[in-house]
């Protein structure tokens, strides 16, 4: 259950084409980040003032904070209480405009928690009412919007997934999507990074007692509008997921079809839904489109997956052109190559590429 925002017009499609004869490409590497396989630098997204954050995996395969200034300058944090095991630490998910970051902290029995980092540096930890603190995820606090509410969702004792809003005086609103299943693995889920809008709305994926996708968005009055990309499937773990809404209710995200291939999709504020696939995307199960990324001009990107299972960047622009692109030093083998997971309204993406030993290195693209 997943991940950004609206259409300008016409100059949008001249700013793709230039994006493809000019890209300029920033490698970064927080200073701390391991070098093996699953180990290096993951950039969350690049605010509008282009402040990147995310996290880096040490030697040791443990996470930890980092925020990049547009200077190159890094602030390295810790959660307190965060484990220190190969797979635990501390990991930012979204930043408002005022620089306030949410995201989780994994703690040694592997449970996840949220947090609040102020940009004084100060840090409040919590758990969703409901949560299973013992064991199991826990906590996933995902989202955070200017006015510094919170959304997410969170796994009780049996491993349903449940939605939250934190609200900025500590209170929570939790909440079940239609037709949410009631086992393990099953419920309501919210996106990543970009779920929450302005108002309060907040998108996400229900996965029913079937297992299937229906994707989402509750509006701040509590009502919920569920839909379905046409070309979805309806077995288990197919359907539609979303990667977040803007202000005028713009949503994107992949579908997965009957094939268990993904596909692109947008669904516009009148209801209307705009099915897309990335040339060069493979056609078999656990291939394909996959948005991840949106911004105010409606540019849409993520990741497309290719025949040989190598990842690949790209973006669409609102008059549905695609520019492919690869960051240079990714692999070229199976599981290697770009991943997107950021895009600010100026057109810059940030992201990962996995290189050819399999170690992880952040990127900023310029158009």
């Amino acid at each position: 259950m997943n991940r950004k925002q609206l259409w300008l017009l016409p100059c949008i499609s001249l700013l793709a084409i230039g994006m493809a004869n000019a890209q300029t490409f920033i490698t970064i590497d927080v200073p701390g980040a391991g070098n093996g396989p699953g180990q290096g630098t993951f950039p969350q997204n690049v605010t509008d003032f282009g402040v990147i954050f995310g996290n880096y995996a040490d030697s040791s395969g443990v996470a930890h904070a980092f925020i990049r200034s547009p200077a190159g300058h890094y602030t390295i944090f810790d959660v307190s209480g965060a484990g220190t095991g190969n797979g635990q630490g501390t990991q930012p998910v979204s930043m408002n405009l005022f620089g306030t970051i949410t995201g989780v902290y994994i703690d040694s029995n592997n449970v996840n928690h949220g947090f609040i980092r102020e940009t004084d540096g100060s840090i409040t930890t919590f758990d969703a009412p409901g949560a299973d603190t013992s064991a199991g995820p826990g906590t996933l606090s995902y989202n955070i919007n200017l006015w510094g509410e919170i959304g997410g969702y969170y796994f009780d004792s049996v491993g349903r997934g449940h939605g939250f809003l934190r609200h900025p005086d500590g209170s929570f609103t939790t909440f079940e999507g239609p037709g949410a299943g009631t086992g393990a693995d099953q419920g309501t889920g919210s996106a990543a990074g970009n779920g929450l809008n302005l108002e309060g709305a907040i998108a996400g994926a229900i996965i029913d007692n079937s297992n299937v996708l229906h994707g989402y968005f509750r509006q701040p009055d509590g009502t919920f509008v569920v839909f379905e990309a046409p070309g979805a499937g309806t077995g288990p773990g197919q359907g539609t997921d979303t990667d977040g809404l803007n202000a005028e209710y713009l949503v994107p995200g992949p579908y997965y079809d009957s094939n268990n291939v993904a596909h692109g999709y947008i669904r516009f504020p009148d209801g209307s839904i705009t099915e897309f696939d990335v040339p060069g995307a493979g056609k078999a199960a656990h291939q394909g489109t996959l948005p991840e990324i949106f911004n105010l001009r409606g540019l849409v990107g993520g990741q497309y997956i290719d025949s040989n299972n190598v990842n690949h960047g790209f973006i669409r622009s609102p008059n549905g052109s695609i520019t492919t692109f690869d960051a240079p030093g990714a692999g070229s083998d199976s599981g290697q190559g770009t991943i997107p997971s950021g895009l600010n309204f100026e057109g810059n993406i940030s992201g990962y590429y996995i290189d050819s030993n399999n170690a992880n290195h952040g990127f900023l693209r310029i158009p």
